[in-house]
């Protein structure tokens, strides 16, 4: 299918591109996905499917470890002892 092969280079900034600045949108508005709606549809229109998938899965990451660094990780077992 036409849609598996490689995104040339072009194509693989042009996809970056509108990643990060869907990123930086979702990062000044708190993660509102609705104010950063247009951004979001030139974001999965330059970027192959499998690629929005992953970018995806890479912020939520990305996000969990930086709550992680900042609030410091708690295991349920050790919470209340002291």
């Amino acid at each position: 299918a036409a849609g598996m092969a490689a995104p040339t280079m072009e194509e693989r900034k042009a996809c970056w591109g509108a990643r990060d600045e869907f990123w930086q949108c979702l990062d000044s508005h708190g993660d509102d996905a609705a104010k950063c709606e247009k951004l979001r549809r030139a974001f999965e229109s330059r970027c192959p499917q499998q690629w929005v998938k992953h970018f995806d899965k890479r912020r939520d990451f990305l996000k969990y470890k930086k709550k992680l660094e900042t609030e410091g990780f708690h295991p349920p077992e050790a919470a209340g002892k002291s």
